[in-house]
């Protein structure tokens, strides 16, 4: 399946294929992959085709009628084990659906099954390899959702982000994704890790792709589609948040002159923003502790040791230094959003550069940290490459009140790179 996702509706819109057949063909592409990739933990083959019969025999549901998705571990599917990469949870059947997969299933979309988390949606790796070269990590947590999407299994795939964990598996895998502002879409049937920080988001192989998830969760007509005038962006060059390799230091600049080229008016942004990767982690560590007590206390020796240490880290941390980092980034989030009065979008470094050889990690997740302790959504767009032809992915931040002037100026961005 390498179509769009847009255009595989519009194929299913206009008749020119059907639910049945797009899901036969995702379940053969499957098979081919999954020897190699292992981006699927259960595969609902029957419950899909059953879906799919059932769609091709009914009305035109919504906009995403018949398209076949894949739903990440952390997320409940009525019926299926959510199983969160991990033995304590292992057969733990879901009575209902997580609330974004009932509105996904609402617009006509098809479950074909749950896709690879790390366990808990943390740092441990799943067995997922990454479709670009298999050789290297597809990135964390979301790791088979991104790898489903990149092995062109399914067109769209759900994932969470707590840190980086659906903008660095896309930039890793070449593929788009969106992550909205925490607290903008229902966390229902999702297992928690922390509620400052958790929210779900979506993976599709283009950026005007996720305009239409986005809208017709939201029971939307009118998907946003890419500006015709060139945007005002604010350049984060990235080392500000950590090393940034010299291909994907380069790539950024080569983006920035392109951009520059075709219109854009680039100003760089100069504000401090390192000083919040730690308060996001101490946010991070001490709502965790708390979301996994139970799990922590009654079953340490099941746990990986890199999350049992986050764990046990995060019980020492107190309520006094959570909330002091929650103000710290609450009065930075003020002043970025100040300065979006008069730009459209920060653009920076999805990653610090390509995925890492090995599968004993999942990446660096510094570029996305700071921007999700402060609410703000992100879209990863594709596009970019290293001379050895590996992807690199830009990452766009914007005002967590203008979704779809972020994802219309990422289309944007996304054609000028592509």
């Amino acid at each position: 399946m390498t179509a769009s996702l847009t255009q595989t509706a519009r194929d299913l819109a206009s008749g020119s294929t059907t639910a049945t057949r797009l899901v036969e063909e995702a379940l053969e592409r499957l098979a081919a992959t999954e020897p190699d990739v292992h981006a699927w933990v259960t595969v609902a083959a029957d419950t899909a085709r059953e879906q799919a019969r059932a769609l091709d025999a009914g009305p035109h549901r919504g906009p995403l009628h018949g398209v076949p998705f894949g739903v990440k571990d952390i997320i409940d599917v009525a019926g299926l084990p959510t199983e969160c990469g991990s033995p304590l949870r292992a057969g733990a059947v879901a009575a209902a659906d997580a609330w974004v997969v009932q509105r996904l299933r609402a617009a006509g979309a098809v479950v074909l099954g749950k896709t690879v988390t790390t366990e808990f949606a943390y740092f441990e790796p799943g067995p997922t390899r990454n479709p670009r070269d298999l050789s290297r990590t597809p990135g964390g947590s979301s790791s088979g959702s991104a790898a489903a999407v990149a092995a062109g299994v399914v067109p769209l795939a759900l994932g969470t982000q707590t840190a980086g964990s659906v903008i660095r598996p896309a930039a890793f895998c070449g593929v788009a994704s969106y992550v909205p502002p925490v607290g903008a879409l229902s966390y229902a049937g999702v297992h928690p890790m922390c509620p400052s920080l958790d929210t779900v988001g979506f993976f599709a192989p283009a950026v005007a792709d996720l305009a239409l998830v986005r809208t017709a969760v939201d029971g939307r007509a009118d998907v946003p589609v890419a500006r015709t005038d060139a945007p005002t962006l604010l350049l984060l060059r990235g080392d500000e948040l950590g090393p940034v390799e010299p291909e994907m230091a380069a790539a950024l600049e080569s983006a920035a002159t392109a951009l520059t080229a075709a219109g854009a008016r680039l100003t760089e942004l100069t504000t401090p923003l390192s000083p919040l990767i730690d308060d996001h982690l101490t946010v991070m560590e001490h709502e965790a502790a708390i979301s996994m007590r139970e799990d922590l206390t009654a079953h340490p020796d099941e746990l990986s040791d890199i999350l049992r240490t986050m764990l046990e880290k995060g019980t020492t941390v107190g309520g006094a230094a959570h909330d002091a980092a929650l103000a710290r980034a609450a009065a930075q989030r003020d002043l970025l959003l100040g300065l979006l009065g008069d730009a459209d979008a920060i653009l920076l470094p999805a990653a610090p550069g390509p995925a890492p050889v090995g599968l004993g990690a999942t990446g660096n997740p510094a570029m996305s940290r700071p921007f999700q302790l402060m609410n703000m959504p992100a879209v990863a767009v594709p596009g970019l490459a290293t001379t050895g032809g590996l992807p690199l992915g830009v990452q766009l931040v914007g005002h967590p009140r203008r979704e779809d002037d972020l994802l219309a100026t990422a289309a944007w961005v996304e054609t000028r790179l592509g």
